[in-house]
């Protein structure tokens, strides 16, 4: 448990997810006409509510990529990311047993659904919980986490 609480171990998952979401965030924003075709690929979500998602959520995980990043309410941003995550994943699943062979959406092109992306994403499942309940107070913009 100490090992999982370690602020060093921390501080990298903190900034490695602030990274992906920014990244991802970005990228998708810069081509939301794509994201909304990734995501209606799925087959999850109402045409009505396609563009709505491809706009918004992208800007949410940018921001709260940038603020994990900066180091600004830690635990409340891994929350925000953690249920991103964790809705993603259940769409890969709910796609990958449906027999879909559709790209994820998650960095642009070529990103396949498929066990090694449920792989990615556990893992970043499992540092989004860390930061939930230890939070990381090392190198940080304010006070709060």
């Amino acid at each position: 448990m100490k090992l999982l609480s370690n602020k060093y171990l921390l501080f990298l998952i903190r900034i490695i997810l602030g990274f992906i979401f920014i990244y991802a965030g970005a990228e998708k924003i810069s081509n939301p006409e794509s994201f909304a075709l990734s995501i209606s690929n799925y087959k999850l979500i109402p045409a009505a509510a396609l563009n709505i998602c491809a706009i918004t959520l992208p800007w949410i995980e940018l921001v709260a990529g940038l603020l994990l990043l900066l180091g600004i309410l830690v635990k409340e941003n891994s929350s925000i990311i953690l249920f991103f995550l964790s809705l993603f994943t259940i769409a890969i699943i709910i796609s990958l047993f449906r027999g879909l062979n559709i790209e994820c959406g998650c960095f642009g092109k070529g990103n396949q659904i498929g066990l090694l992306k449920l792989g990615e994403n556990s893992l970043m499942i499992i540092g989004s919980l860390l930061l939930v309940f230890f939070g990381s107070d090392f190198f940080k913009l304010t006070d709060k986490n």
